[in-house]
């Protein structure tokens, strides 16, 4: 009877014999096709960088050397832009120079302090294709082929947005919200704006709109992959007039509804660029699924 019964007993199998079976379940399980999702966080093997390899301590090493690179970078565009922060001033006034707004130091060490402000918000504006640079380098070895394929677009289209929203806000937005005040106060009262009050009104108002101008890649991320369809963005489109108008609200520092509408408008264009741009990366891939 022992005996009968050890011959009931698995024979064991080696880790070759046990990885084969796994992966044989796997596909069973899962099918041929994997989504979006799944290759992200289970590439195949042929994915994997298989030319680089480097122990833990190598890869500290590299962040300190990397984390100083950039933090050097943002120091030397700091320390810079101060120099000329009377310059950067004068350049950030110029949208209600010829207005008849005066600018008021209301406090000791305003005005100091205020191009402080200035001097580091460019600075690090300056020295963040360095900062992303440093960063992307020492991400890049760990990802595969076809996250390194996909990792230029999105930070070339990311950063180029940023800078563009920007220049909308500089050229437009800002210039139209500051008319708007002072035509409003025109004939009641006389524009005397602190400097430091102003400088955040117009930074705050810059930056977020360089933030929020980030919709479209986003999108391609998330369609990318495969959590949310280009076809799923388009019929929502009457949510994201509502949440464009909520978002122009909170980000712009001033309560018009010019300016909100100013903001707004963008975003909802942009986040319909985005679901077509996402729509062309589905249609790729198809053909080449197909192919």
């Amino acid at each position: 009877m022992a005996r009968d019964s050890m011959l009931c007993l698995p024979r064991a199998t080696s880790r070759e014999e046990e990885s084969a079976l796994y992966d044989d379940g796997y596909e069973e399980d899962d099918g041929a096709v994997k989504s979006q999702l799944q290759t992200l966080m289970y590439p195949d093997k042929s994915e994997l960088p298989s030319d680089f390899e480097m122990p833990i301590w190598d890869h500290l090493e590299e962040l300190r050397e990397r984390v100083m690179a950039g933090a050097l970078a943002a120091g030397i565009a700091v320390l810079t832009c101060f120099a000329f922060s009377k310059d950067l001033v004068v350049f950030l006034e110029a949208p209600v120079a010829e207005q008849g707004v005066r600018f008021l130091q209301l406090s000791p060490g305003e005005f100091f302090f205020t191009t402080l402000k200035v001097g580091g918000y460019s600075g690090i504006l300056l020295s963040a294709p360095t900062v992303l640079y440093e960063i992307i380098a020492y991400i890049v070895p760990g990802l595969t082929k076809s996250e390194r394929r996909f990792l230029a677009p999105v930070v070339f289209g990311s950063s180029i947005l940023f800078y563009i929203g920007l220049a909308f806000s500089y050229e437009i937005l800002t210039p139209a919200a500051l008319t708007f005040f002072v035509s409003y106060a025109d004939g009641a009262v006389e524009s005397l704006w602190s400097i430091d009050q102003y400088f955040e009104f117009v930074l705050t108002l810059m930056l977020s709109t360089g933030l929020s101008f980030q919709i479209p890649v986003i999108q391609v991320m998330l369609g990318q992959l495969g959590i949310v369809s280009s076809q799923a963005m388009f019929s929502q489109w009457r949510f994201v007039v509502v949440g464009a108008t909520i978002i122009a609200a909170v980000l712009t520092p001033s309560t018009d509804p010019f300016t909100q509408t100013l903001l707004a408008a963008p975003l909802i264009g942009l986040y319909m660029g985005g679901a077509g741009v996402v729509s062309l990366i589905e249609n790729s891939r198809d053909k080449d699924q197909y192919a």
